[in-house]
């Protein structure tokens, strides 16, 4: 089997629309959840969400925007910085683009498109819809999208997973490169699902966030005794993945090891989280990347802020960590950049390689009195910076009991 690298990130988010400030947000606690006023057909109505401050125009033809949602945009911009920093230039640097697949996470796909069709059509009574409606929608124009830009004419598939979709993306991605289907995977996650439909659905299952008195910024509050619900968000990030040997003979900056992955489910409730699903996919990633729980030194929690979620992931850590549980520093990064479903395990995956890279890790904001029941670690308020890490974990997990896990070790 061989082994995976990862050789470029980029990331589009609320806090930052370069993987550097993305980071240097997250360490610093600079929240991009804020009260936006949206205008629901009952009138309008301010709703805590990560939106992203984005404008496609200066990213993008005019000609071109005709034929991306906002969910396509986003992982553009991202897969070009990712890109850009894995050193490869339009004629993949001596990768054959056979060779170099596209994978793709999103929880909503074309949202924005989608509800517009309905609006046109239901609201507006036309007669016709925009000819690109279907393909503007459809989950896997993103993945297209992405393998037009770059010539990538390897494997291309899309993973919709609800939360976990990105980081699943990602996993599947890698075993395409150690069992040698693909010498390169561009992969990630995109969604962009703050539509007026989306926040009415999320609304009626009573799991959002409440505005805090201390400001709708910090109302995201994982593991918080005070926690209120998840914040919804936007975004994107996608990272390059190489053949290891590949990337080393044509001289590629490796930012880290994609190690190991696991996918479990805990069929147990559609939207009830449950420990031992949880625990089995930590425990399967470690050993597929080789190690033991007292090998990792950060673990980037799924962390939404709700209140069952956050207890069953600490329980399901500490079955996994059993005695090393108390020294592992452990944060939720969704405390600033919020929930951003389908892309967030890819984001926060992202966030987890810097942390491994550079030393530092992102706490979790705004954890000012610690849910008794969320007993462990959890960086609060402040970042922390360590030495020697030798390996990390990201987890994500989802609706429907899917749940993905991913380690990466330093190089």
């Amino acid at each position: 089997m061989r082994r995976v690298a990862i050789t470029g990130l980029g990331v589009v988010s609320p806090v930052g629309s370069q993987a550097a400030a993305f980071f240097d947000a997250l360490l610093s606690m600079r929240s991009g959840i804020r009260l936006t006023q949206v205008n629901f057909p009952t009138g309008p109505e301010p709703v805590l969400m990560g939106n992203i401050d984005f404008h496609p125009e200066e990213h993008f033809a005019k000609a071109k925007l005709l034929t991306l949602d906002r969910v396509s945009q986003f992982a553009l911009v991202a897969a070009r910085e990712a890109m850009a920093q894995a050193g490869l230039d339009s004629d993949l640097t001596g990768l054959q683009a056979e060779r170099f697949g596209v994978l793709v996470g999103t929880g909503s796909g074309g949202a924005s498109s989608l509800e517009a069709a309905y609006y046109a059509l239901l609201e507006q009574k036309v007669a016709r819809l925009r000819p690109m409606t279907v393909v503007l929608a459809m989950h896997n124009a993103t993945a297209a999208h992405l393998s037009m830009e770059f010539g990538l004419k390897g494997p291309s598939s899309t993973v919709s997973n609800a939360c976990a979709s990105s980081a699943t993306a990602m996993g599947e991605a890698f075993r395409q490169i150690r069992h040698g289907y693909a010498d390169a995977m561009l992969v990630g996650g995109s969604d962009a699902l703050l539509t007026r439909g989306t926040i009415k659905a999320w609304q009626a299952m009573h799991t959002l966030a409440k505005p805090h008195a201390d400001g709708a910024q910090t109302s995201c509050r994982p593991f918080s005794k005070d926690r209120s619900g998840l914040v919804l968000s936007e975004g994107s990030a996608m990272l390059v993945l190489e053949d290891w040997d590949t990337a080393k003979r044509r001289g590629a900056n490796i930012l880290a090891e994609l190690a190991g992955y696991a996918s479990t489910t805990d069929a147990h409730h559609l939207t009830q989280p449950e420990a031992h699903g949880q625990a089995a996919a930590m425990s399967l990633a470690l050993k597929d990347a080789g190690l033991n729980a007292a090998d990792i030194g950060y673990l980037n929690a799924h962390g939404t802020a709700t209140d069952v979620g956050d207890v069953v992931e600490t329980d399901a850590i500490k079955r996994v960590f059993a005695d090393d549980v108390n020294r592992l520093p452990i944060s939720s990064t969704k405390a600033v950049h919020g929930h951003a479903m389908g892309a967030a395990g890819a984001m926060e995956f992202a966030a987890s390689v810097m942390s491994l890279r550079s030393g530092q890790l992102a706490p979790t904001a705004f954890l000012q009195t610690p849910d008794e029941r969320c007993d462990l670690d959890y960086i609060p308020l402040e970042a922390r910076r360590v030495k020697s890490l030798r390996a990390v974990m990201s987890n994500s997990f989802a609706f429907g009991g899917s749940n993905a896990v991913l380690v990466a070790k330093a190089v």
